[in-house]
């Protein structure tokens, strides 16, 4: 399902649309990703006549002639902290939709998986300091004020406001506050500071030292961000961070800009593998199902 305005319009509701997204990716699947969640036993308890026979414990039953029902209680399967890029740069997209909003809607949809697999779920939004930061529930109540939280993004963004952003700081913060061990889903362009790479892989470093799994979904529009295919004509480019303006003609700087960002994003996908850290590209132009098929692969649900 690839997103556009008119779904984001349509659905209005970013849990519907979450759901319909989720809903098709499964439709596609050989076997389905959900196994249950797992349960723990709890106590034992009388067995009331008429209810159901199926949780007897026939053994304790042959022990004292009587006839004890097995109580059990959830169990967490996994704990996920869900961190988006909110900063200026992530309000860039292909005329279509923004790379925040796919995020937006990349994350919600997750949090439906999540759901139905009774796993719990925090949220951080951070630009230039953290703006939000959630602890991780299971609780009904709490992944819809998530989603909430997220649909506020979808609908009422304003790029005018947007900042910058110091995703090192950031991951830094986050490490040392997500006191219990989780999976870290981290959306991003890294256009955060591409001289500090090394600075970057310390803070995800900071996050694998606190015993956390970590992956880190790239979010690009690749066929401008990448690969520079803009009209031969000038333009004037504006960073969206801090607003700085340059005059070019795209195809004087084409071959030294993918030479020089193919490097960046290499080194950091290839460092990535090296700290054990999973990288997966999102490009905001591809179906969001492929994106997660790939997160899916990459926690090895499939």
């Amino acid at each position: 399902m690839k997103i556009d305005k008119k779904d984001i319009v349509r659905f209005g509701n970013l849990e519907f649309l979450a759901k319909q997204v989720v809903e098709g990716f499964i439709t596609g699947l050989h076997k389905s990703p959900f196994h249950g969640f797992s349960v723990e036993f709890a106590e034992h308890r009388l067995y009331n006549q008429g209810e159901s026979t199926r949780h007897i414990d026939w053994k304790l039953a042959a022990r004292t002639d009587k006839m004890f029902i097995k109580r059990y209680e959830e169990e967490t399967n996994l704990r996920c902290q869900i961190v988006i890029d909110n900063s200026g740069s992530m309000y860039y997209g292909n005329g279509i939709v923004t790379k925040l909003q796919y995020s937006v809607i990349a994350a919600a949809s997750i949090i439906e998986l999540m759901k139905k697999q009774r796993d719990a779920v925090g949220l951080h939004l951070f630009s230039d300091e953290i703006t939000l930061s959630t602890p991780a529930k299971s609780s009904l109540s709490h992944h819809q004020y998530l989603i909430s939280s997220l649909e506020n993004i979808l609908h009422h963004y304003d790029e005018k406001n947007a900042s910058g952003t110091d995703l090192i700081k950031n991951l830094h913060e986050l490490a040392e506050v997500l006191s219990r061990r989780s999976l870290v889903i981290i959306f991003t362009d890294l256009f955060s500071a591409p001289e500090k790479a090394g600075d970057l892989f310390e803070a995800l470093q900071h996050m694998k030292f606190n015993k956390h799994e970590v992956i880190l979904f790239h979010v690009t529009d690749a066929k401008t961000e990448k690969l520079f295919e803009l009209e031969n004509r000038p333009y004037t480019l504006v960073d969206m961070e801090t607003k700085e303006k340059i005059k070019l003609q795209p195809a004087q700087i084409k071959e030294k800009y993918q030479e020089n960002i193919h490097k960046y994003f290499e080194d950091i996908r290839l460092k990535s593998i090296g700290y054990k850290i999973d990288f997966v590209e999102m490009d905001i132009n591809e179906d969001l199902e492929l994106a997660l098929i790939s997160y899916m692969n990459k926690r090895q649900f499939l």
